[in-house]
């Protein structure tokens, strides 16, 4: 059986940040599934991981004789999966000269990593076979894909299954394109599958009086709250608890928005919790395009939308009535807070708001995130602090005021 080993991108898992300091990329939701558990489907393997040296502890590497690595920010495609699938040893799939795939014995993996070269290696290059490519470089392409990959991950999970029965008191449109996990509560909720597949995962709940448009998705154990109104392209990963109204967002998964507010056009990292009526733009009143905070360039960048809402890295807070601008980016470990509208770019270990910020240190971000992780059965271990540290240290370039 072949070594599968998802790797980093260097440039590409910056791109990703501030979503990535806390793991590879192949650990970013998209659709239902991860981009590492999509890749252990198709190749029936568990992946290991090649990543940043920070996180490396965390999520090691394994190595055998035959091993077929692929780039983490590479999408699987019908046409991709093939290509993989028919690499013989020593062999290399490149696009726009970036690797995005190989199958290499052990000598050549221990040259690559040493010398990040290769010997004697066959290259194919599919740079004009646009088809094959499915690329997540930036924060904003998880939500812009997400539809899309719910409907592929929908197709990998129920293939050949029967979904449970939904009960008779809610109302339902394309109940063929409806599958709920054993141990999930619906009830008296409007479901519209009519424009794409509605996934309910194992013990999640939907509460009375939501309403939700397909392709939609949660995870084990996620809950829609009363009244709810869900949108499509939205994915609610493992233990997210969502209220109000939410438009194609993915939460990551053991984070919360319990209450009314809008989130659109979103990616939510885990362990964040919104406060009541927290509401996020994703549109400039001169519907002109929108710009984010990219930490490749340590500038705002135009990412072509119109439609960009909020971006929030991991163990992040904000409180009641909190007001985001179009196209803001939050780090790990804030708590924002206050009236008025916080800064588009907000570093790592923030503490405040509009009126001023200072640096929220680690004893007390510890401690919190202790508590939050303890809620749902979790630790926060030596070694996820150690990350935590890196990222304090490494983002403190961005706290201006220290």
């Amino acid at each position: 059986m072949k070594n599968l080993i998802l790797f980093d991108d260097d440039e590409k898992w910056k791109g990703l940040l501030p979503l990535t300091y806390t793991k590879p990329i192949c650990e970013l939701r998209i659709g239902i599934l991860t981009i590492r558990e999509k890749w252990e489907h198709i190749f029936d393997a568990t992946a290991s991981h090649i990543t940043q040296d920070h996180l490396a502890e965390k999520y090691p590497i394994e190595l055998n004789e035959d091993n077929v690595l692929i780039n983490s920010s590479f999408l699987p495609t019908e046409k991709l999966n093939l290509l993989i699938e028919d690499l013989s040893m020593n062999e290399a799939i490149l696009y726009n000269d970036e690797l995005v795939a190989a199958r290499l014995d052990s000598k050549q993996f221990d040259k690559l990593i040493k010398d990040n070269e290769i010997d004697e290696i066959t290259g194919y290059d599919i740079s004009k076979d646009k088809e094959a490519i499915m690329q997540v470089s930036r924060p904003h392409h998880i939500f812009e894909y997400n539809g899309g990959e719910i409907k592929n991950d929908y197709i990998t999970i129920t293939e050949g299954r029967l979904s449970q029965p939904i009960d008779s008191n809610n109302r339902v449109l394309a109940l063929e394109n409806i599958f709920i996990e054993e141990g999930a509560k619906v009830n008296f909720a409007i479901l519209n599958a009519s424009k794409g597949p509605i996934y309910i995962g194992k013990d999640a709940e939907i509460m009375e009086g939501s309403i939700i448009r397909g392709p939609f998705a949660m995870c084990e154990h996620a809950v829609v709250k009363m009244g709810a109104k869900i949108y499509e392209d939205t994915t609610l990963g493992p233990y997210a608890k969502v209220g109000g109204e939410v438009s194609n967002s993915v939460f990551q998964g053991y984070c919360s928005k319990g209450h009314d507010g809008y989130l659109g056009n979103s990616v939510i990292g885990e362990w964040c919790n919104l406060g009541a009526d927290t509401n996020s733009s994703n549109l400039k009143n001169n519907y002109d395009e929108v710009k984010v905070w990219s930490y490749t360039t340590g500038r705002f960048e135009k990412t072509g939308l119109t439609f960009h809402g909020l971006i929030m890295g991991d163990h992040s807070k904000c409180g009641i009535n909190t007001m985001f601008n179009t196209g803001t980016v939050i780090g790990v470990n804030c708590n924002i807070y206050g009236d008025g509208f916080p800064r588009n770019f907000i570093p790592s270990f923030s503490w405040g708001g509009s009126s001023g910020y200072s640096t929220y240190n680690t004893d007390k971000a510890f401690k919190t995130a202790e508590i939050v992780m303890g809620r749902r059965g979790l630790k926060l271990t030596e070694l996820d602090k150690k990350i935590l540290q890196f990222i304090f240290l490494e983002s403190a370039k961005y706290r201006t005021w220290e």
